[in-house]
């Protein structure tokens, strides 16, 4: 396990020295104003481990750019894809459990599974990034838990995605017509609980499968981001992030930045207490 537990300091001091090394690493921090005021002890859990399947090459990327947003907003973090820290006296340590670019089995065993459920009905932040929604295909609690399952997607392309709503520390920053390239996951098991943030334009996406799914489900449009409170935690998504150039682009790591400032939210005074208990369903 690569553990990396910083000492907390003032967000402003901590944007200093990142802006000051961040231009030639590509990936700038997240403006002071992309987050909601926070906590400065809070502690991140970057988490990507990956079952028998396809792995993204994005990991990397990914987890060196969420090391600078913690960097930069003076939040203690540990990176790991090792399923062993799902214990209920270790998880506890953690204000939010950022699960990047995991796919597939994600937990070893149910009681890494019932530990991780326990910690959010204790009020645990949650954040999702891309291919998350491709994990524990097997386990419906956990579709609940993110607010939708994976079931296909079109070959990566540019598309257009409609910022629904704007008033959001992820999506403040965006123009209300967002050009982007990527890949546009679509999903079902979708939590009637999800307040959507961002969607794609589906007039913009070659889809020779469209029909299938998702048809007219959404009319011409289809979720890509959204968050809930769910059984008691805070849950955000983002269906983006497929490349690796996506973890040095400013507008999707204020993006990032936003979630994870937001699932923090309500974890500004404790952090989950958590039990063992029932095995999942």
């Amino acid at each position: 396990m690569e553990k990396f537990c910083q000492a907390a300091f003032g967000i402003a001091a901590a944007l200093a020295v990142v802006l000051a090394v961040l231009p030639s690493a590509g990936c700038r921090p997240a403006p002071a104003d992309s987050t909601a005021p926070l906590p400065a002890a809070a502690t991140v859990l970057i988490y990507t481990k990956n079952g028998t399947g396809y792995v993204h090459e994005n990991i990397k990327a990914s987890v060196d750019c969420l090391k600078k947003i913690c960097a930069a907003h003076g939040w203690a973090y540990e990176v790991t894809d090792d399923a062993a820290v799902f214990t209920p006296g270790k998880i506890s340590g953690f204000d939010v459990l950022v699960f990047s670019n995991t796919n597939n089995e994600t937990f070893d065993t149910d009681a890494q599974r019932e530990v991780f459920r326990e910690y959010i009905r204790a009020g645990g932040g949650f954040v999702g990034i891309h291919s998350v929604c491709g994990s524990e295909r097997s386990w419906p609690w956990f579709w609940a838990n993110l607010g939708g399952k994976f079931v296909r997607h079109p070959k990566l392309q540019p598309f257009e995605i409609r910022v629904v709503d704007a008033d959001h520390p992820s999506t403040r920053h965006l123009p209300k017509t967002w050009a982007w390239e990527d890949e546009c996951y679509f999903m079902n098991e979708l939590n009637p609980g999800i307040h959507v943030l961002l969607a794609a334009d589906l007039t913009t996406i070659e889809d020779a499968e469209k029909d299938r799914y998702p048809g007219r489900v959404f009319g011409d449009v289809f979720p890509l981001c959204w968050y809930q409170e769910f059984e008691g935690g805070r849950q955000w998504y983002t269906a983006l992030g497929h490349q690796i150039e996506h973890y040095e682009d400013a507008d999707f790591i204020r993006h990032l930045a936003g979630g994870i400032a937001w699932a923090l939210g309500r974890n500004e005074f404790h952090k989950p207490t958590i039990q063992a208990g029932r095995q999942k369903p």
